[in-house]
C-alpha cells in the first residue's frame, strides 16, 4: 500500500457547525487528500480553529493569515462569514521559504471565486440543505480539478518565487487602436441587440488568453477570464476536437459527471433565485457538473464550443448548456454559450430569468450568430491577428514591472520570458518588499480607515539592482532596474518616464 501524500493539503470548514460533542466532524465541508483519516483532519481544523479564536483576541477583523513552521505553512483565508480555507504546504529542502503570504492567499480566493461562479455561495449551498451534503458533493466534484492544476508543492513554490511580478485573479488586456476599439465595439452592440429567447445579456471577448472587451462588472469578468483562460481558449481546448461528434460526447455524459443525491431546488438555491423550469423538475435526480474536469470542451463544426460536463438533456439528445452564477451584478444564473474562430473566443451569456420554462435559448442564439454576425467576427479575428505584438507585446525595455488596477481588476506586466531573466537576489528582493508592503497594507486594511494608501520606495539589493514600488489608492506599480550603474536620482527618473509612458502618469511625484 503506497504511502499518502500529505505535501499539499486543502480543508474548508464552517466553524458555526459540529458545536455539540460528537458532532466534530460536521464542521469539514472539504478536505484534501479525501483518504486522510478523520483524525488527522480533526486535528488540522482543531489547531485553525484554536489559532483563529485566539488571534481574534488581538486583532477581531483581520485573524491569522498564517503559521510558518519549520517543515510546513498553513496559509489561511476567510472567504466567507463563519467558512474558513486552509492550505497546507510542505517546504522543498532547494527551495525553502515558500514566499509572499498574499500571492498564497490569492489562490485560495481564486479557488473560491471560481467555485461560486458554478454553483454560487457556500453558504448559499448550506442554507439551502443544512445537512451540509449538497455543499459537500459541489466542492467535491470541483476542488481535486483545481488542485490537480494548480497545487502541488513544484507549482506552488515557482507559483510564489516569481510572484512578485505577477497578480493573480486579474484580467490581461490587449491594447487596441482605436478604428480596432470602435470594431469590438460594432460587434458587441450588433450582439446584445437581438431579442428574444437567445438575447444576450453579457459578452466576454478574448484573443488568444488576452482580454479584448467585456461588459461584466470586474468581479465576475475576473472570474469568467479565468475560466476562460484555463479551459475554452484554443490552447485550452481538447486538441483532438476534430475527432469527436457531439453523439459520441453525449454517450458519455452520464459516466463523466459525479451524480449528487439532490433536488433541483438544492442546486438552484445556491444562487438564491430558482428558475421555473428547475422548480418544475423538483424530484429528479441531479449531478454535479464539474467545470473544470480536463478535456471537456470541443469545438464543433460550427465553431461553438461544446461540453458534456453539464451531463444531458432528459431524452439523451443534446448536451446541457453550461450556466453560471454572477455574484457581484445581479446574483443571477447564466447560461453560458461559447464562439469561437482561430485565436478569438466569444463568451455570450444569457439570463435563465428571462427563458420560457424548459427553455433553453443556445440553439437560437447559435442560428442568430451563425446568420448575423459569424462574417464579422472572423473578420475582427484577422484584424487582431495583424494587430497583435507577439508575446513579447508588453515588453518595455530595460524595464521589469507589474501594474495592477485592483478597481477594475486589470494587470499589465512584463512577460514571464522577460521576468525569468531577472537575478535570484532581485526576485527575492522585490518579493520580501512585497510582503512588507502587504503587511503594511492589511493593516491599514484593518484599521477600518477608509483613507487611501499611498506609498513610494526604492530598495537597493546586493547586487545593485533598484526595486521600485509606487502605490496610489488602489493603483500600484512594481519595477525592477538592474542597472548597477543608476544612482537614486537617475532610478527615480526612469520611473517617472515610466509612468508618463505606460500608466498615465497616475504614479507622478508631483
Amino acid at each position: 500500500m503506497s504511502e499518502l501524500d500529505t505535501s499539499v493539503q486543502l480543508c474548508i470548514f464552517d466553524t458555526s457547525r459540529g458545536q455539540s460533542d460528537g458532532q466534530e466532524l460536521d464542521k469539514i465541508l472539504f478536505f484534501y487528500p479525501s483518504e486522510s483519516p478523520f483524525s488527522a483532519q480533526l486535528s488540522l481544523i482543531g489547531l485553525g480553529e484554536g489559532i483563529i479564536t485566539f488571534t481574534k483576541m488581538f486583532s477581531p477583523n483581520a485573524p491569522c493569515d498564517i503559521i510558518d513552521t519549520e517543515k510546513r505553512s498553513h496559509v489561511f483565508f476567510q472567504p466567507e462569514p463563519d467558512i474558513w480555507m486552509i492550505l497546507v504546504i510542505e517546504k522543498r529542502k532547494e527551495s525553502g521559504e515558500l514566499g509572499r503570504t498574499r500571492a498564497l492567499q490569492a489562490i485560495l480566493m481564486e479557488a473560491h471565486g471560481l467555485f461560486t461562479l458554478f454553483y454560487g455561495s457556500i453558504r448559499a449551498l448550506l442554507l439551502n440543505s443544512p445537512s451540509g451534503d449538497v455543499a459537500r458533493s459541489c466542492l467535491q466534484a470541483f476542488l481535486p480539478d483545481y488542485i490537480s492544476d494548480v497545487m502541488t508543492v513544484k507549482r506552488l513554490s515557482m507559483l510564489s518565487s516569481h510572484s512578485g511580478l505577477q497578480e493573480r485573479g486579474t484580467i490581461q488586456m490587449m491594447a487596441l487602436d482605436r478604428s480596432t476599439a470602435l470594431e469590438v465595439q460594432s460587434v458587441v452592440d450588433l450582439l446584445q441587440s437581438w431579442f428574444g429567447s437567445g438575447r444576450i445579456h453579457h459578452t466576454l471577448l478574448l484573443f488568444q488568453d488576452l482580454l479584448v472587451s467585456t461588459t461584466l462588472p470586474p468581479e465576475d469578468a475576473a472570474h469568467l477570464y479565468t475560466y476562460a483562460r484555463m479551459r475554452l481558449i484554443p490552447a485550452a481546448i481538447s486538441t483532438s476536437s476534430g475527432g469527436h461528434s457531439l453523439k459520441k460526447v453525449l454517450s458519455r455524459a452520464n459516466s463523466s459527471s459525479v451524480h449528487l443525491k439532490a433536488s433541483a431546488s438544492d442546486i438552484t438555491a445556491a444562487g438564491q433565485r430558482p428558475s421555473p423550469a428547475d422548480s418544475s423538475n423538483h424530484h429528479s435526480q441531479f449531478f454535479t457538473p464539474r467545470p473544470l474536469q480536463h478535456d471537456k470542451w470541443w469545438r464543433d463544426n460550427d465553431g461553438f464550443l461544446v461540453t458534456d460536463a453539464w451531463g444531458v438533456d432528459a431524452q439523451g439528445m443534446s448536451a446541457i448548456t453550461p450556466t453560471v452564477w454572477l455574484q457581484q451584478s445581479s446574483q443571477e444564473r447564466m447560461k453560458l454559450v461559447a464562439y469561437q474562430h482561430k485565436q478569438l473566443t466569444v463568451v455570450m451569456l444569457i439570463s435563465v430569468m428571462h427563458l420560457a420554462p424548459n427553455a433553453d435559448g443556445s440553439h437560437v442564439l447559435r442560428n442568430q450568430v451563425l446568420e448575423k454576425a459569424s462574417n464579422k467576427l472572423n473578420a475582427l479575428e484577422d484584424r487582431l491577428s495583424k494587430e497583435w505584438g507577439g508575446i513579447n507585446a508588453n515588453h518595455v525595455p530595460g524595464y521589469r514591472y507589474l501594474y495592477v488596477d485592483y478597481d477594475s481588476r486589470v494587470s499589465k506586466a512584463s512577460p514571464a520570458g522577460k521576468i525569468a531573466t531577472l537575478t535570484k537576489d532581485s526576485l527575492l528582493s522585490l518579493d520580501k518588499v512585497r510582503s512588507e508592503i502587504d503587511i503594511a497594507k492589511g493593516r491599514c486594511d484593518g484599521s477600518g480607515e477608509a483613507q487611501p494608501y499611498e506609498l513610494e520606495t526604492c530598495v537597493r539589493t546586493r547586487s545593485n539592482a533598484w526595486v521600485v514600488v509606487r502605490i496610489r489608492g488602489n493603483h500600484e506599480l512594481y519595477l525592477v532596474l538592474e542597472r548597477a550603474s543608476e544612482t537614486l536620482l537617475l532610478t527615480a527618473e526612469a520611473t517617472e518616464k515610466f509612468s508618463r509612458r505606460h500608466c498615465d502618469g497616475i504614479f507622478a511625484s508631483d
